[in-house]
């Protein structure tokens, strides 16, 4: 806490209703002043430059910038800020990412007050704040990630080429003609790269590379 035993908080949420409710709820603990409220990223940005909380609690899915973007941008800037991300998304993909990001914790807009507060007291002293059911689902989802990357499979220099293309959303005619190969050769490597990934379709091969690492 500050020098006045205050923590002092920030929002972003493009939700009035939930701002609302969270001020009226801060409202009652002493130790926590709400001042900022912003409901767009740019909104946000413009704030931080006049006044840096000691806790931003921040909805990732605003309207003009997703909080995988916004995140590092902040951080970079403000390093000394706490972001507690305020957030009903249930992707353990992307909540292990935006720790990684170095987001200090998560709570639900669904999450009683003592939650909310235990939350902020937590990240605040410099601590990760997830709540027990959460943190063993990322546990789990951790494991597997891990154990599919010792698994990772060796790709051909074509291979990645083929994949980063497809990702990118790339037909097999387009593919074809950057790479300068007949359709059939691309089919052919798209063919083997299923096989090596372990998956049915381009939209699994997709999602699979990209938790593995072998496309962006």
């Amino acid at each position: 806490m500050t020098q006045d035993n205050t923590i002092h908080i920030a929002i972003t949420d493009d939700h009035p209703m939930i701002i609302g409710g969270l001020r009226n709820m801060l409202s009652l603990y002493p130790h926590i002043r709400l001042g900022e409220a912003y409901t767009t990223a740019k909104a946000l940005m413009d704030g931080l430059q006049q006044i840096q909380p000691d806790v931003l609690l921040l909805d990732i899915q605003l309207p003009d910038k997703n909080g995988d973007a916004l995140v590092p941008v902040i951080l970079r800037k403000y390093p000394a800020i706490r972001i507690l991300a305020l957030t009903n998304m249930d992707s353990m993909l992307y909540i292990h990412n935006m720790l990684r990001l170095g987001v200090s914790g998560y709570v639900s807009k669904n999450s009683d007050p003592d939650t909310v507060i235990r939350a902020i007291e937590t990240v605040y002293k410099g601590e990760e704040f997830l709540e027990p059911a959460l943190r063993a689902r990322l546990e789990q989802f951790s494991f597997t990630m891990r154990k599919e990357a010792a698994m990772k499979p060796t790709l051909t220099l074509r291979e990645k080429e083929i994949l980063q293309l497809t990702v990118n959303g790339d037909t097999i005619q387009e593919i074809a003609q950057k790479l300068f190969i007949g359709l059939r050769t691309v089919e052919y490597y798209r063919s083997n790269l299923l096989l090596k990934l372990d998956v049915k379709n381009m939209a699994g091969l997709i999602k699979k590379a990209i938790r593995l690492g072998l496309a962006e």
